[in-house]
């Protein structure tokens, strides 16, 4: 059995991965790859989930840059970040820079729409419903002082 070429560093989808980890660990280091799609994609691509990164092979990782490319091509409705894309109407799935700049786009577009949750962002406060008595306070802190005698 003839022996693999080991690399220490592997480029994928614009991320420098470890080469001795666990792939699917190094996969979710791509932002927008959480720990359910980290083990979806090497099943897909048909490469072992639990195989060293750095043992990856040159058309292995082409294809898996192929996969995440068109993850929703790949990968279930309910496994892709965007479904039924507001402008495009279509399912798909971002990854990294540009899963950023989308939800900073619509965190934007609900401010200017003046939904509930733009509200929310515009004034600096909670905006999944968490309480906010006495947790999220921003600025100084008031000290409690002694009274003098």
């Amino acid at each position: 059995m003839p022996e693999r070429a080991f690399k220490e560093v592997i480029r994928l989808a614009g991320v420098d991965l470890v080469g001795f980890n666990v792939l699917h660990h190094e996969l979710m280091k791509i932002k927008g790859i959480g720990p359910t799609l980290a083990r979806v994609i090497p099943r897909v691509a048909g490469i072992p989930e639990n195989l060293r990164t750095g043992f990856l092979t040159e058309k292995q990782v082409e294809k898996l840059e192929r996969i995440i490319k068109n993850l929703n091509m790949h990968v279930p409705d309910f496994l892709v970040n965007r479904r039924k894309d507001r402008e495009k109407g279509e399912d798909i799935h971002l990854i990294g820079s540009e899963l950023k700049l989308r939800v900073e786009r619509d965190i934007e577009f609900e401010k200017k729409i003046g939904t509930w949750r733009g509200l929310r962002h515009k004034l600096g406060l909670k905006v999944r419903g968490q309480r906010t008595r006495t947790t999220g306070r921003k600025g100084r802190t008031v000290g409690v002082r002694r009274k003098k005698k």
